[in-house]
């Protein structure tokens, strides 16, 4: 995905955020803290995740989908496959 580049640094910085909260709750669980505290841990890594996802899967709709500059409908598919593929695995 080239177009990823343009938007690397940001990519890259929720990516160091994401890992800091599972820093976060490896810290939590190696000191015994309690349930709730992990559980409120792993719902924001989660929410990373999630929020970084659809980073990604929204600039591959612009770029490999909805972009006016695809004229080629072959490519246009296979970008549409593309995201298919990845939204039925993510929905697992």
């Amino acid at each position: 995905m080239g177009h990823t580049t343009t938007e690397k640094n940001k990519l890259l910085n929720r990516v160091r955020r994401i890992r800091g909260q599972i820093e976060a709750v490896e810290r939590a669980l190696e000191s015994e803290q309690a349930c709730g505290d992990i559980l409120h841990l792993l719902a924001a890594a989660r929410g990373g995740m999630n929020g970084l996802m659809a980073e990604v899967i929204e600039d591959h709709i612009r770029e490999h989908v909805a972009s006016p500059s695809i004229t080629d409908p072959a490519e246009r598919a296979k970008g549409a496959d593309e995201l298919i593929d990845v939204v039925r695995s993510y929905l697992k």
